[in-house]
């Protein structure tokens, strides 16, 4: 191969496949060297080092310089390190390094060497192509794509991508999606894997990010950061939620996503197989911003419960079909945009619902403060739910109720401290480890506390655990597990003799 051939050879490349001129040439030394072996029918190791500038190139033959007391395991290729100070004294070497010699370099090899120096530069260059792709794609992941529908299958279409094939599984299109070969979409790109046989690049269109970036690409206010869109929820394909919060009070957030005449949305719209947005406007209230997400239902009433995170939400009856949808997507997708568990209900639910919850309160009240029935309906009724609340409000609230005086106070605040600090007890005595394993060989207290913790409160319970197991319950090491388990078994073992 002449030096012209060279650097025509690494110029093509470079163009056809988008490669850095430095990735070519080492594709091509590789090559130079592979013929290079080949031609002189032993299993040498071959250096080839190109002038990028002039296409000129050198070929060294290499010898692997091992330990003087390590066997040759190819005497073609390796050297000891006495027999590489012998023969070079010139230079000092150390193991691991290697030692060369030039090899005359063949202007034209035959039909053999040739088709090896072929078949090299193209593994080469399909291994950089990988390499390029991969480290392309491997930090978009989560943005949006625009390609080409280049083929469709059963489980799958092959969207082209900036060049490069890209997969959208059929579980992945919007419902009563029709894809057609020249179809331009835009997905999501969800996962690049790097695979042997190349970078596999997995996209979505029903992931509820697809619509937020869809909205950024159409509306300028979104894209300059002006309006922002804090959520989504889709059921693809027929309706989507999004919750958009203008930064400008002067902009109207919703009627800039909206566009003149719907422009804006309906493009949007297009793009999702005609799915019907919801644009909603966020708000900081959680109760206003499920009432906005529920949307054309009107509702009476809401009652939060933020321990569960959950709200009842009472809507008149005739407007119960509509708060739900069809199907329940309305109530669901209201859900999933707000991030609350949304019960609908009628008022006629709502009160049965609340009468059931008082009554279940009153009978708690009465149990644990051993009261009788009519002073727990008047603290439930008063707003006193719990133990704590009447332990530890001001006095005063109490004592304002009617029909409840300083004596009947304090007996209710005294039983409600009494039962509280029973159960701090029995919570703690859950805890606290039995003897028997406090004083079992090789536990300290630390450790037996941690064990009770976590449910293992004597050394028979101990003795039952898996090694795995006690390791993920208290996060000490497998081998000191072990140890204490197997002592925890020294009993049985015992017994069995």
């Amino acid at each position: 191969m002449t030096k012209d051939e060279v650097l025509m050879m690494a110029d093509v490349l470079s163009r056809e496949k988008e490669l850095e001129k430095d990735v070519v040439f080492l594709a091509i030394e590789a090559a130079l060297a592979t013929a290079t072996r080949k031609r002189n029918r032993e299993d040498i190791e071959v250096r080839v080092s190109i002038d990028q500038g002039t296409g000129d190139y050198e070929a060294f033959r290499q010898w692997e310089i091992v330990d003087d007391d390590a066997v040759l395991e190819s005497p073609i290729s390796q050297m000891t390190l006495a027999a590489a100070n012998i023969s070079y004294p010139d230079v000092a070497h150390e193991v691991g390094e290697f030692v060369e010699e030039p090899l005359e370099v063949v202007a034209k090899f035959g039909r053999i060497e040739a088709q090896a120096a072929k078949q090299v530069i193209n593994q080469k260059v399909r291994e950089a192509e990988r390499a390029r792709i991969y480290e392309a794609f491997k930090d978009r992941v989560g943005e949006m794509v625009q390609g080409v529908v280049k083929r469709v299958g059963h489980r799958e279409a092959i969207v082209d991508i900036e060049s490069v094939e890209a997969s959208l599984p059929r579980s992945t299109w919007i419902d009563r999606e029709a894809l057609r070969n020249g179809d331009r979409i835009k997905s999501i790109l969800t996962e690049v894997r790097s695979e042997a046989r190349g970078p596999q690049l997995i996209l979505d269109r029903k992931s509820p990010e697809l619509v937020i970036e869809l909205f950024r690409l159409e509306v300028p206010e979104v894209g300059q950061g002006v309006i922002e869109v804090l959520g989504a929820s889709r059921d693809p394909g027929s309706r989507a939620k999004i919750a958009v919060r203008s930064n400008d009070p002067k902009i109207d957030p919703v009627g800039a996503c909206v566009g003149i005449r719907g422009a804006r949305v309906q493009s949007v719209s297009n793009e999702l197989n005609l799915e019907r947005i919801d644009i909603i406007t966020w708000t900081e209230s959680p109760a206003e911003f499920v009432i906005k997400a529920l949307q054309p239902a009107e509702v009476d009433s809401i009652i939060v419960d933020e321990e569960s995170r959950a709200m009842d939400v009472v809507v008149d009856e005739n407007q119960l079909a509509l708060a739900i949808g069809r199907g329940g997507q309305n109530v669901r997708l209201a859900s999933e945009l707000t991030g609350w568990q949304l019960n609908i209900m009628t008022d006629e639910a709502a009160l049965e619902k609340a009468e059931l919850e008082s009554q279940a309160s009153c009978e708690r009240l009465r149990e644990q403060l051993n009261i009788d029935n009519d002073v727990a309906e008047v603290l439930v009724e008063e707003g006193f739910l719990t133990p704590e609340e009447v332990a530890y409000v001001p006095v005063q609230e109490l004592v304002d109720i009617e029909g409840f005086d300083q004596e009947l106070v304090e007996q209710l605040r005294r039983r409600a401290k009494e039962f509280l600090d029973i159960r701090e007890f029995s919570e703690l005595e859950k805890t606290r480890p039995e003897d028997d394993l406090l004083s079992m060989e090789g536990m300290d207290d630390e450790t037996a506390r941690l064990f009770a913790q976590n449910g293992v409160r004597s050394m028979e319970e101990l003795a039952e655990c898996a090694t795995d197991e006690l390791v993920e319950l208290s996060g000490i090491d497998e081998e000191r597990a072990a140890e204490l388990i197997m002592t925890a078994r020294a009993p049985w073992f015992a017994e069995a003799q």
